[in-house]
């Protein structure tokens, strides 16, 4: 009988049948029947717009010009939230969150200047983890934490990389080798090339799509769109008449990134990986006046620790894994992307640093009613904090304390700090405890100056 059971365990084994039943360590997302391990693990795609508007997803209450199809697909497929956040009001702080899954100012990335020091080489990113999980890693897009050879993509944990290191703005037409941080890069190398720059990263997050087809894969796809310089495809803009010019150009920047998000999806179907593809999509912070981004009913833009922000677009797809077309208004934050992705992998996080993201899957699937944070921070490490905990929200902006209750107040037109001193005080004594633990800056914050109100537009 012991001589039958081993044949029987051996047969089941050559069979891939036991590896299909059994689970994957650290692994909290539940896996179909099928003959690889290795191949059961879902594909990643995780799109980063910029500086889109809260209001500039026509799946999210927007404006009647607003017309986002592709978006608005992922979240018929998935999980839409609406108190997701980005860890910071700039660019290149939340990419550093983003993928770290650690609150930046723990190792003290606080501004977008901190991009020209770089992602401290002592972190560890999701690219690093998930090519030891063998996946096939690649950036495509604009980078922004790194500049020197040793803080660029191929050195963190990424196979390939398309696009240009930082800073922040990109021409989305001129694509010819400038300098370190203009030029467009493959690889390691700065090329030469043409097109309008949207369309160019469609064309190579597809590319990658289709050559990967036989391995897991983690597609990073950071578009620069809609960061200014307002700059659009002629056939695009015609499609607009909001009586402003530059509105018009903005919106056409957008159609170009849906269009391209589109394209990607249309390869994942077509290549068989949809399926099995795990995509995340939101806003690296909250849309910028200066591209004429709408934020909605959300307060303020771009620079500033008001919902309008931080709070941005965020969606959640993973077909057979997460509902579809459901809303979760949980607050999250983008650190919570890294902790989410290795647990559907099953990929343990490495247990010699702090992580404050957390795995949202729970909550997407809604098999828990907890809470996902105690509280959610912000900081400039200059002149701006805020922490948010349940629906109560205290900041501080030019000297002064600012305390309210998003439930009743999501546009922070009611000031509470001097009704509520009991509240303040407990928000208050919570920020400064988690503002102990971290880090000071790696850069002198720089005085801001003020910019005029001139903004180049250019359209082909």
């Amino acid at each position: 009988m012991e001589d039958l059971n081993r044949r029987k365990f051996l047969s089941l084994m050559a069979s891939g049948a036991v590896a299909a039943v059994m689970p994957s360590a650290g692994c909290h997302s539940k896996l179909s029947n099928g003959t690889n391990a290795a191949a059961k693990r879902p594909n990643i795609v995780l799109i980063v717009s910029d500086d889109q508007g809260y209001a500039d997803a026509s799946c999210y209450d927007h404006p009647h010009e607003v017309s986002t199809p592709n978006i608005d697909r992922l979240a018929r497929q998935g999980v839409r939230l609406t108190n997701a956040y980005a860890s910071a009001y700039v660019c290149a702080p939340t990419r550093a969150g983003l993928l770290t899954g650690r609150y930046q100012q723990r190792f003290g990335f606080y501004t977008g200047g901190d991009s020209r020091s770089g992602l401290p080489l002592s972190e560890v990113t999701l690219a690093d983890l998930l090519k030891k999980q063998g996946y096939a890693t690649a950036v495509i897009g604009k980078w922004h934490v790194g500049i020197q050879p040793d803080y660029r993509p191929l050195k963190r944990g990424f196979d390939e990389f398309y696009g240009f290191l930082g800073h922040g703005a990109h021409d989305y037409f001129k694509l010819q080798i400038t300098n370190e941080h203009n030029s467009i890069y493959r690889n390691d190398k700065p090329i030469n090339d043409t097109g309008y720059l949207t369309d160019n990263l469609a064309r190579e997050a597809v590319s990658f799509i289709e050559r990967h087809q036989k391995r897991p894969f983690f597609l990073y796809l950071p578009f620069n769109a809609v960061h200014w310089p307002l700059q659009a495809l002629q056939k695009y803009i015609k499609r607009f008449n909001t009586g402003d010019e530059n509105r018009d150009i903005y919106l056409a920047m957008l159609t170009s990134m849906d269009e391209a998000i589109g394209k990607v999806l249309d390869a994942l179907k077509r290549t068989g990986a949809d399926d099995n593809t795990l995509i995340i999509f939101f806003s690296d912070n909250g849309g910028a006046r200066k591209n004429f981004a709408n934020n909605g009913i959300l307060r303020d833009y771009k620079q500033s620790v008001y919902e309008g922000g931080i709070r941005v677009p965020f969606i959640v797809r993973w077909p057979g894994k997460l509902p579809k077309g459901t809303v979760c208004d949980e607050p999250v934050i983008s650190l919570d992307i890294l902790p989410t992705i290795c647990a559907a992998v099953g990929a343990k996080l490495p247990g010699d640093r702090v992580y404050d993201g957390k795995d949202m899957l729970p909550v997407l699937r809604r098999e828990t009613k907890q809470p996902l944070h105690k509280a959610l921070f912000f900081c400039d490490g200059s002149d701006q904090w805020a922490v948010r905990e349940g629906k109560w929200k205290l900041l501080y902006r030019k000297g002064s304390l600012e305390l309210y209750n998003l439930d009743i107040d999501i546009s922070e037109k009611n000031n509470l700090a001097s009704e509520q001193p009991n509240m303040l005080r407990q928000l208050k004594a919570l920020y400064d405890q988690w503002r102990a633990q971290m880090r000071e800056p790696i850069s002198r914050p720089k005085k801001r100056t003020k910019k005029t109100k001139k903004n180049r537009s250019k359209q082909k």
